[in-house]
C-alpha cells in the first residue's frame, strides 16, 4: 500500500485530491491542511514527514492573493515563503525519503507574450507558400517555454518551481490555470470566477467582462485525476501542462456560462482597462501540453459542475 500525503487537503484542489486517492484501497492517505502543517517552517516540515515517511507527496497549499501580493510588502513575503520557499522544504524531505513529490504551479509564471509558431519547414519569410496553406497556429506556451512573470505572484510561483528543481529528484511539477470545482473547505480560500459570476449575473441586468487574458480553465476534480494518472503512468519526471481545453477570454468564458445556466444577463466586452488591478495579468498564458493526453473542454467540466451545484 502506497502512502499518500495531501497538503493543501482543505483546499479547491486539495479536498478533490484527497477524495480521488481515499476512492482507491491502494493508497493510504493522510490530509494536513494549514492546522496541521506549516510548511513555511523547514525544521518542522522535514521532522512531521520524516515521522509519517510518505511514499507520494501532493503539495496543493498556495498563496494566491495576487493582486494582495503586489501592493503589500508583507503580504508579499507570506507569498515568497509558502510559493517560493516552501516547495524546496517539501522536495529536500521528498529526496530523503526517496518520494515521488508532486508541486502545482501556474501559467503566470509566463510573460504573456508568446512566440507566433510558424509551420515546419517555412523560415517565416513568405506569406502565401503551400506550407502555409490550413495552418492554425496554437498560441500559447508549452512545457519548455522560457518563463518570465510580469507580477510578484508569478515571480513566488517561479521561485517554487526552481527549488522543487534544485532540491528535488523524483518530482513533478504540474501547472494549471483558472481552477475552478467546488467551493473550498479553507476559511481563506477564495470563490472561483465561475462561482462569483454566477452571483453577479443572478442580481444584474448587465454585467461587464474583461475580453482579454486568453488562457485555459482547470477543473479541479480533472486535475486531481489527472494527478493520479501522471503518478501511475509512471510518467518522466519533469514539468506538465494540466489544463481542460478550450482557451477563451474571461468574457467568453462568461457568455457561456450564462447559456449554460440558462441566465439571461447581458454580458458587455470591456478592456481590462475598465477594471484596472494592482498586477499586471498576462495577454495570454495559454497552456499547451505536449505530454500527456489532452483532458475534455472546460466547457463539458463546467456543464457537469453546474449540474452539481444546482
Amino acid at each position: 500500500m502506497q502512502k499518500v500525503l495531501i497538503i493543501g487537503a482543505k483546499g479547491m484542489l486539495g479536498q478533490e485530491l484527497v477524495s480521488i486517492f481515499k476512492s482507491d484501497e491502494q493508497y493510504k492517505v493522510t490530509a494536513w491542511d494549514f492546522d496541521k502543517i506549516d510548511i513555511t517552517d523547514e525544521n518542522q516540515t522535514k521532522e512531521k514527514i520524516n515521522k509519517l515517511a510518505p511514499n507520494i507527496i501532493l503539495n496543493a497549499a498556495a498563496y494566491n492573493a495576487v493582486d494582495l501580493c503586489e501592493k503589500d510588502k508583507a503580504e508579499f513575503e507570506k507569498a515568497k515563503k509558502l510559493n517560493g520557499k516552501a516547495p524546496g522544504y517539501l522536495a529536500k524531505v521528498a529526496k530523503k525519503l526517496d518520494a515521488t513529490l508532486v508541486h502545482y504551479s501556474t501559467d503566470y509564471v509566463f510573460s504573456g507574450m508568446p512566440e507566433l509558431p510558424e509551420p515546419a519547414g517555412c523560415g517565416g519569410s513568405c506569406s502565401s507558400c503551400s506550407l502555409h496553406e490550413g495552418f492554425v497556429p496554437q498560441i500559447g506556451f508549452d512545457e519548455d517555454a522560457i518563463t518570465k512573470p510580469v507580477q510578484k505572484y508569478g515571480k513566488t510561483k517561479l521561485m517554487g518551481e526552481q527549488a522543487v528543481q534544485k532540491s528535488g529528484e523524483k518530482y513533478y511539477i504540474i501547472r494549471l490555470s483558472k481552477l475552478f470545482g467546488k467551493p473550498a473547505k479553507s476559511k481563506t480560500a477564495k470563490k472561483s470566477f465561475f462561482d462569483v459570476m454566477l452571483e453577479v449575473g443572478k442580481k444584474n441586468a448587465e454585467v461587464k467582462v474583461v475580453d482579454e487574458e486568453t488562457s485555459c480553465f482547470t477543473y479541479a476534480p480533472d486535475l486531481a485525476k489527472k494527478t493520479k494518472e501522471i503518478i501511475e503512468a509512471n510518467k518522466p519526471f519533469g514539468i506538465y501542462h494540466v489544463v481542460n481545453e478550450g482557451a477563451c477570454t474571461w468574457f467568453e468564458a462568461v457568455v457561456e456560462l450564462y447559456k449554460m445556466a440558462k441566465l439571461k444577463t447581458k454580458v458587455i466586452p470591456v478592456n481590462s482597462d475598465e477594471f484596472p488591478r494592482p498586477a499586471q495579468r498576462p495577454y495570454v498564458s495559454t497552456l499547451i501540453n505536449t505530454r500527456l493526453n489532452p483532458m475534455r473542454s472546460y466547457k463539458l467540466a463546467l456543464r457537469e459542475y453546474l449540474k452539481g451545484i444546482k
